[in-house]
């Protein structure tokens, strides 16, 4: 059976509170639309023939079909279906999408999409493994990179011309429970604010931080994580994360300027931090507040609730973009010799 490609388009990823109190974009409807087209010709290339979408409310299948037709004469394209599945309009319709996915036995889903799209999608997947492209509002998780250069990697991974060790590579999550209850998952990070209500879910007030655990600590990254990556790096693929006390600037024993939104650098209060190992639960300090996953308030809890963190190492994998072009290159995986150079 040759191998498909799920593709999930959010329509409506980065149009949260930060674009208003920040400098965060938001791409058009049409431009998310050209970014799957991208994707979908440079799968095609890679021999990929057939690929399924999320059916959405936001009009991105509708402009992708549109280009197909135009470019049907053009360029090959896989054979593009939606998914026979409900719409909410929410992010419940992600969930499922994801979930009919895997059942499918796609070789993987490319998402586009923030930190929070890719959360939902990866708490859903099993083990297929995800290519990210950022398309939200604080965008982590995602590495920036142009989409046909990701098309081109998920089509060499899941056609198997580069060997799925090298093709793909293994990420930690974040797990935290509520009372003993099915944990929740993040990618990046988990901040406890004082807040003990959801409100608008983005995190950007600063003076409400109080404590934060990453997966990954980058310098380059936007959002909490940029504040641990500011203090002291940890990688993707390291072992562990890292787990940091805040405070308010006046009286922390360091202040980071870090950019938690797109063009909003802030002074962030740091009383101390340390590494976390994997498997090691913690319990917040706070003894009320809220609990914001990947950057967005999920859920609260009073003193008599009890909230566990813990960070689980190879928990899922992504496409190693970097490894796979790298591999293609050195091994002339899409360098071809035309009939006419042997005359």
């Amino acid at each position: 059976m040759p191998p498909s490609v799920g593709i999930i388009a959010n329509p409506v990823s980065a149009r949260d509170i930060r674009r208003v109190v920040a400098r965060a974009s938001s791409l058009q409807i049409t431009d998310r639309a050209n970014i799957v087209l991208r994707a979908l010709a440079a799968l095609a290339a890679c021999g990929v023939t057939e690929a399924v979408m999320m059916p959405e409310r936001g009009g991105i299948g509708a402009h992708v079909r549109r280009g197909l037709e135009r470019a049907a004469q053009e360029q090959p394209f896989p054979h593009l279906t939606l998914l026979d599945m409900p719409v909410s309009g929410t992010v419940e319709d992600t969930r499922r999408a994801a979930r009919l996915m895997a059942a499918m036995g796609v070789g993987a889903i490319i998402v586009l999409g923030g930190d929070g799209t890719h959360r939902a999608v990866l708490a859903e997947c099993g083990h297929v493994p995800v290519a990210g492209i950022s398309t939200g509002t604080n965008n982590a998780f995602p590495e920036h990179r142009e989409p046909t250069i990701t098309g081109l990697a998920t089509g060499l991974a899941v056609t198997g011309a580069v060997s799925a060790a090298t093709a793909y590579a293994w990420n930690k999550r974040l797990e935290v429970s509520l009372d003993g209850g099915a944990p929740e998952i993040a990618l990046v990070d988990v901040a406890v604010v004082t807040d003990r209500f959801v409100g608008a879910r983005a995190l950007w007030r600063t003076e409400t931080f109080s404590e934060l655990f990453v997966t990954f600590a980058d310098p380059e990254s936007i959002g909490m994580a940029a504040i641990a990556g500011l203090v002291e790096p940890v990688g993707r693929g390291e072992t562990g994360g890292l787990a940091l006390r805040l405070a308010p600037e006046a009286t922390a024993r360091h202040v980071v300027r870090a950019p938690i939104a797109p063009g909003l650098v802030a002074p962030i209060g740091v009383d101390g931090w340390r590494r976390l190992p994997a498997g090691e639960v913690c319990l917040p300090t706070l003894p009320a507040g809220s609990i914001a996953l990947d950057g967005e308030r999920e859920f609260s809890f009073d003193p008599h609730q009890s909230v566990t963190i813990s960070l689980t190492d190879r928990a899922f994998r992504t496409v190693d973009v970097a490894a796979v072009m790298r591999t293609a290159g050195t091994r002339g995986l899409l360098r071809s010799v035309p009939s006419h150079a042997y005359a």
